[in-house]
């Protein structure tokens, strides 16, 4: 089945070129030129992944992203025409799996699409060992199979990225996972230098979610020049 995209950008000549380059590699699209729509759409249909400019002349592209997570866990790429660091910060933090900046070239769009979909997939559909398809110690509980993380039997919702890294470093226990590992196992792209620092703000907001410390971790700690370690 044809996955499908949502393109969410009000300068119409973008969202349709980027609409051509995803129905040549046969998505289904929607597309929209306002935020509205956008969220009308996100209700009446299944999407499998949102493509989100920040800047729209209704509701920006942060709040349809928030909007998304309280309800869905699909992968979303946020779109900023700024190169400010915070503006990449502020996407990530309130649950886009991943950005790009404006100007961009349509088969980049369409190779970050595919990753997502990917790492998606991978860990929704993947069908390890039953005894593998759940983690539970310390107080913390992750379940393959409903994609749901307990935290001293409170829940705790996660983006599918955020579930995603705290799997790889709990199926990794008593290990140091490298950052370069861990976005290349999650975000399933090559590592850049800058990828640091997204990866670096997927843990920071997987700390506040778990309310752990990155001074005095109970669960994740950072072990510094190498990458992330959750002990036994």
């Amino acid at each position: 089945m044809a996955a499908n995209i949502m393109i969410v950008d009000d300068e119409q000549a973008i969202a349709d070129l980027v609409e051509v380059y995803l129905i040549n590699e046969n998505y289904k699209v929607f597309k929209f030129y306002n935020g509205r729509d956008a969220l009308n759409c996100i209700n009446n249909e299944r999407i499998d992944l949102a493509v989100l400019d920040v800047m729209l002349p209704d509701i920006n592209g942060f709040s349809i992203c928030q909007s998304i997570r309280e309800k869905h866990n699909f992968p979303v790429i946020m779109l900023t025409a700024k190169e400010e660091e915070i503006d990449k910060i502020t996407g990530l933090t309130l649950g886009a799996d991943d950005y790009i900046t404006k100007p961009f070239r349509p088969l980049e769009l369409v190779a970050r699409v595919k990753a997502q979909l990917r790492r998606f997939t991978k860990y929704n559909s993947m069908e390890p060992a039953k005894e593998e398809r759940l983690i539970a110690f310390s107080g913390l509980v992750l379940d393959m199979d409903t994609h749901e993380c307990m935290l001293n039997e409170k829940k705790i919702s996660l983006t599918p990225t955020e579930f995603s890294i705290l799997w790889v470093l709990c199926s990794n226990r008593g290990r140091v996972v490298s950052s370069e590992e861990l976005f290349q196992e999650v975000w399933g792209d090559k590592y850049f230098s800058n990828s640091n620092n997204t990866v670096m703000v997927h843990i920071r907001h997987l700390r506040e979610k778990m309310h752990d410390s990155a001074e005095h971790p109970k669960y994740i700690k950072t072990v510094w020049g190498v990458g992330y370690k959750i002990e036994r």
